[in-house]
């Protein structure tokens, strides 16, 4: 078990600043995510992956339905073959009623294979004042004889090195051991030997409780798990509610997702189906007593809530956490109580409570890589966000956030505001745009990218002089700006509407709009940023315009997704917002999809310096936009040199890399490393907070790349 030990977001932050000074934890973590990341892809080769995930996702939450249909089915499927069903409400009513089963039967010591939800009831640590436990999964052996908990579901042990494993089997054996991975193999495997031998009950898990046949179904690659559950005299079986599964059919197609989501395995080395007590010779009546507990513990309630009952479909593969950015930083201890990693931020809040869960949830960038790979399409960002947001209601509104909110719900304060500060940073404004000095001074961990100045003309006021005076039956769009593009990045909506306006597109720019509100969400305020939503969805008559365009993906994912759930109880905007979201288009997609801009409206004369590009999160991710940009690079004739992973997070995160700068540098950095080794000179997104980091970082480093939106390239490059 890992304890967050901490009361404030200070106190989590260094904290988490131990991991980051982990040298070898930040380099296996690295490898490990660079090699997840081919070998999924090679896994998934063969199979469609989004209609595999969508099948999934609606057996689960038709199953969610039906659990006490379905806890009956099996319990009387599985008495019927002599098995005893117990169903704990509480983990503490779990682990006594294992301890009474133990003692029952007069056991002395117990073998355990790999079990998260034995990690959630803190069983080990009930049992061991009475009963010797021992691990039989390598990793949880390991972290069993460290007393620590697992840094990843499926790799319990990933944070240590084969050196320190080394060291820690020879104080064990009292012998000194050897390095060698095959050496340290075999030493577990001699001392584990006698455990299985001696023990006389084995605890497990179970990935699946089959109703139908009253089934429990075990995913292993060590097989540790058929010794624990047949050699002992008594076989403990420890479930959630939500491993019940109609259907042998059920349960095999998760088994198609789900070695390919954790490891990128095909399959794993092992496939377990237990039905009914096995044979056992050392009993009086011939047969092992079996025992299955299901564990509640706010299952039954999480399956009502309309936010969180997709929560229940997760398979615990693990996969959020081996493509989280944030995760591949800090670790699993840094990242999670118990469970870990995306999916672990959201059961610590349900499972152990607020106190753990309100610091964890913050430490999420909202890149939507979890959600990408989900084996069971649950939407963990979102939900995550709701996290926050409720132990911000239970706990009370922190003052900055608060007084944000009035803020930028008061569009008139807020530009004001923004106005006068053009005025207020004369004095450490330097000529490239830049500010001199950061305001924030007394905050040195701040201080590892340059800042941008407010731009001395706010688009909408030079949308007057620019606005295209076109005429006739050609596509009406409406311009959706944001903050940073209306009042930092102007020349960005300026470059977007010269090429708009090339292939006679009708433009509006509504002025009543304002910032979309996304950072309120992040900080929890979600009721101020459902009246930001509303507010900008008032000023953009959806019926007037063809397409909605923004040129910042953060906003373009946040008003086509997230503003329909923000006002989903608001009757009278219902309608309005989802014809508003249908509408919004990124630029780069709205330019070479619907416009069709081609090699023939670009300048012939290839440029011969190389141009890389970022991928936003919530442009490759958030929207599903994977090659619209690189495209139009291309076909601008501009000479594409792709950055080894592109599309992973840049470590801005809006109010992220405000709580988390530590972490947000790391991010920036290991995106510029890979940027510099392509020898671009220029450095394109589709983002002004990419921009933002990424031109700041490039400038606080010294490094000779110009960053700009995609738009200010493709409109330089027009013919």
């Amino acid at each position: 078990m890992q304890d967050v030990k901490t009361k404030s977001l200070s106190d989590y932050r260094k904290f988490c600043k131990e991991a980051l000074d982990d040298d070898f934890l930040r380099q296996a973590m690295d490898n490990f995510a660079t090699a997840y990341r081919a070998n999924r892809i090679n896994a998934f080769a063969d199979v469609n992956e989004r209609e595999l995930i969508g099948h999934i996702a609606d057996a689960k939450d038709e199953a969610i339905q039906r659990l006490p249909e379905l806890f009956e089915e099996f319990k009387a499927k599985a008495e019927a073959a002599g098995v005893h069903v117990h169903l704990a409400k509480t983990a503490r009513e779990a682990n006594e009623l294992i301890a009474k089963i133990a003692r029952d039967n007069d056991v002395k010591k117990i073998i355990k294979s790999k079990s998260m939800t034995a990690e959630e009831t803190h069983l080990n640590h009930h049992l061991e004042s009475e009963f010797e436990v021992v691990e039989t999964d390598l990793g949880e052996w390991i972290i069993q004889m460290r007393k620590e908990g697992p840094s990843h579901m499926v790799m319990p042990a990933i944070h240590l090195s084969r050196y320190q494993v080394r060291d820690l089997f020879t104080d064990v054996t009292g012998k000194q051991q050897d390095s060698d991975i095959q050496k340290l193999v075999k030493v577990a495997r001699r001392e584990l030997r006698r455990h299985f031998a001696e023990a006389d009950m084995g605890i497990s898990g179970g990935n699946f409780a089959v109703a139908e046949t009253g089934t429990i179904g075990l995913v292993t690659n060590e097989g540790n798990a058929r010794l624990v559950s047949t050699l002992p005299r008594v076989h403990v079986a420890l479930c959630g509610l939500d491993k019940l599964t109609p259907t042998i059919h059920d349960a095999l197609r998760v088994l198609k997702a789900l070695p390919r989501n954790a490891t990128g395995q095909a399959l794993t080395s092992y496939i377990t189906w237990i039905t009914g007590a096995n044979e056992c010779a050392t009993t009086t009546d011939g047969k092992k007593e079996m025992h299955v507990v299901f564990l509640d513990n706010g299952r039954s309630a999480m399956a009502e809530d309309k936010d969180f009952s997709q929560v229940m479909r997760c398979v615990r593969c693990g996969a959020c956490a081996n493509v989280c950015p944030v995760y591949r930083l800090v670790g699993g201890h840094k990242m999670g109580h118990v469970y870990i990693g995306a999916i672990g931020l959201i059961l610590t809040y349900f499972f152990h409570g607020r106190d753990k869960a309100k610091n964890l949830v913050q430490n999420c960038i909202n890149c939507g890589a979890c959600k990408e790979v989900c084996a069971a399409g649950i939407d963990l960002p979102r939900l995550i966000k709701e996290v926050h947001a409720r132990t911000v209601e239970e706990e009370g509104h922190p003052l900055y956030s608060t007084l944000l909110g009035k803020l930028m719900k008061n569009r008139k304060l807020f530009h004001t505001l923004l106005r006068t500060a053009k005025v207020g940073q004369v004095p450490m404004k330097d000529k490239e745009g830049f500010l001199r000095h950061l305001p924030l001074m007394f905050f040195k961990e701040h201080n590892f990218r340059a800042l941008p100045t407010v731009a001395d003309k706010p688009f909408r006021d030079m949308w007057k002089e620019i606005e295209p005076r076109l005429k006739g039956s050609g596509l009406r769009v409406g311009l959706f700006a944001g903050c940073v593009q209306d009042f930092v990045y102007p020349e960005q909506m300026d470059a977007a509407v010269k090429v708009l306006e090339k292939k006679d597109v009708q433009m509006a720019f509504p002025m009543d709009q304002s910032c979309c509100g996304l950072p309120l969400q992040m900080m929890g305020e979600m009721s101020h940023a459902a009246e930001v939503a509303e507010q900008n969805v008032s000023a953009f008559d959806p019926a007037e315009y063809d397409y909605i365009i923004t040129l910042c993906a953060s906003c373009a994912s946040h008003l086509k997704h997230n503003y329909p759930k923000l006002l989903e109880d608001n009757a009278a905007m219902k309608v309005k917002v989802q014809q508003f979201a249908d509408k919004v288009i990124d630029f780069s997609s709205f330019v070479r999809d619907v416009l069709g801009y081609d090699t023939d409206d670009f300048k012939t004369v290839a440029v011969t310096e190389k141009t890389t590009y970022h991928a936003p999160c919530h442009l490759c991710r958030g929207l599903g936009v994977k090659e619209a940009p690189q495209d139009l690079i291309q076909k601008s004739g501009l000479d594409y040199a792709k950055a080894d992973e592109e599309d992973v997070c840049c470590g801005f995160g809006g109010t992220f890399s405000v709580k988390f700068p530590e972490e947000s540098r790391e991010l920036l950095n290991k995106k510029l490393d890979n940027i510099k080794k392509t020898g671009a000179k220029q450095l394109l997104t589709d983002c002004p907070g990419c921009v933002m980091q990424l031109r700041g970082g490039a400038r606080r480093r010294g490094d000779s790349i110009k960053v700009r939106h995609i738009a200010e390239a493709l409109a330089e490059r027009l013919k």
